[in-house]
């Protein structure tokens, strides 16, 4: 759900490689990659000669910012180089994405490799950079000869082409999760104390003395065999003191049947005296 998720009271992550769209074709897809880019922290984007131009006015323009869904900070503040070499000119170690064999003999990582190299040199104080090619053809090998590694995807072999803000995407999720961990950002809601041995078994009591009243254990022999049964499931959950709580309450309700309705009083309005 767009929006969803955006929470302006908290501080904002920032950081990361560079992202280096080298001419993109599409200004929304530029928004794309900026929202991309937001989602895990990343906040310098670097364009090569986008193909359209850089949309500062009009329906280009339009389109980027509504693809970039919140992330506009990061297309007001992207630079646009003539040069691939001009846009990495300041930076320590560069990646490019394909997922062709160019046979340049460079190191090739996955995201996950190459990303917790990049936060560790972030933390060095070193720079990195990331090249994405443009949509139809990627980087041509002379922008490839120009990184000094090559990520790749773990993908389907017969479909390995990405869309260039799923590239980014996932470059930024491992980023994010080698340079800040990958824990959920929700926790589970704080549950009661689990319920003590004799709280558990005074349940356990009153639960099977009211099942044995409608008959349940039977034949009688195979008592002691449901009531282990019974048990185990309880025993499985974990119960807390809520849990038992609740139980407890929900059984009596079954066995007693509706509470009996409180008679309320109703206020008698007093009209005021005519005159």
């Amino acid at each position: 759900m767009v929006g969803a998720g955006t929470d302006r009271t908290k501080a904002a992550v920032a950081g990361g490689p560079a992202i280096v769209l080298v001419r993109p074709q599409l200004a929304v897809n530029i928004g794309m990659c900026a929202r991309a880019m937001a989602n895990f922290g990343l906040d310098d984007l670097r364009l090569v000669s986008p193909r359209e131009g850089w949309p500062r006015t009009g329906a280009r323009r339009k389109g980027a910012y509504a693809a970039a869904a919140g992330a506009v900070y990061l297309l007001e503040s992207a630079r646009v180089f003539d040069s691939v070499e001009a846009a990495i000119a300041d930076l320590h170690f560069v990646y490019a994405t394909t997922a062709r064999e160019r046979g340049q003999l460079k190191r090739v990582a996955a995201p996950a490799e190459a990303m917790a190299e990049s936060a560790a040199a972030y933390g060095a104080r070193q720079k990195h950079g990331i090249l994405f090619g443009p949509e139809r053809t990627g980087l041509d090998n002379r922008e490839v000869s120009l990184a000094d590694a090559i990520i790749t995807f773990p993908v389907n072999p017969a479909y390995a082409s990405l869309n260039l803000a799923q590239a980014v995407l996932l470059c930024g999720y491992e980023w994010f999760k080698a340079a800040h961990g990958g824990a959920p950002p929700l926790a589970a809601p704080e549950r009661s104390g689990p319920a003590t041995r004799e709280m558990v078994l005074a349940f356990f009591d009153f639960f099977e003395t009211k099942l044995d009243e409608r008959g349940f254990f039977r034949p009688a022999g195979k008592k002691p065999v449901m009531q282990r049964n019974l048990r185990n499931i309880f025993h499985r959950i974990g119960l807390t003191e809520q849990d038992v709580r609740t139980l407890w309450g929900a059984i009596v309700r079954l066995v007693e049947g509706p509470r009996a309705k409180v008679q309320t009083r109703k206020r008698v309005r007093q009209k005021k005296p005519e005159g």
